[in-house]
């Protein structure tokens, strides 16, 4: 019994333990000056994240974001497990903005009142592409339009992340399924 409880206990520190930091910058991590909330919703395709538990197996991942009624910005991101053509699961939250001056730092909560940084370090112009990030340094993401980036693209938003500390070389690189 003691083993079963032992075991019990290993499994549910593992499932809380925190992904690695992977940003080494002694200046503190900045955000975009301004996001334009509208601009900002829809679907979006993810071209790269750090691993993490909760997107463990998961391709041809993309969020949607929409404005709610109650102030409030609902969040729907689908995961295909196992691969491009694997089964679609479903994660449903909502966001919250912490910085009202500029929109770009948010929460985002999937669980009752637990909540976890979102904050928009780049933001392309045309709101084509955003990079996500917390001040921790353990998630990160690259988020576009299109479920592919041209090359310049991808040279362009890796060196950006590599300015803002970021270890590149753990971005996963997230298969998306043929258009």
């Amino acid at each position: 019994m003691r083993a079963v409880i032992a075991l019990a206990v290993f499994s549910l520190v593992a499932a809380c333990a925190s992904p690695p930091v992977n940003r080494t910058a002694d200046a503190p991590l900045e955000t975009v000056e301004s996001v334009d909330l509208d601009r900002y919703q829809g679907l979006w395709y993810e071209i790269a994240r750090f691993p993490n538990q909760f997107e463990k197996n998961c391709e041809g991942v993309t969020a949607e974001y929409a404005l709610r009624d109650d102030g409030l910005i609902s969040v729907v991101n689908t995961c295909r497990k196992g691969g491009v053509d694997g089964k679609i699961t479903v994660a449903k939250g909502r966001a919250r903005v912490v910085d009202a001056a500029s929109n770009a730092r948010l929460e985002v909560s999937f669980f009752g009142p637990f909540w976890g940084d979102y904050w928009i370090i780049g933001l392309e112009d045309d709101y084509s592409i955003s990079l996500v990030g917390e001040p921790q340094g353990r998630y990160l993401w690259i988020l576009s339009r299109t479920p592919v980036l041209s090359d310049e693209q991808r040279a362009d938003a890796l060196a950006r992340l590599k300015a803002f500390g970021y270890n590149t070389d753990a971005l996963y690189f997230t298969r998306q399924p043929p258009a």
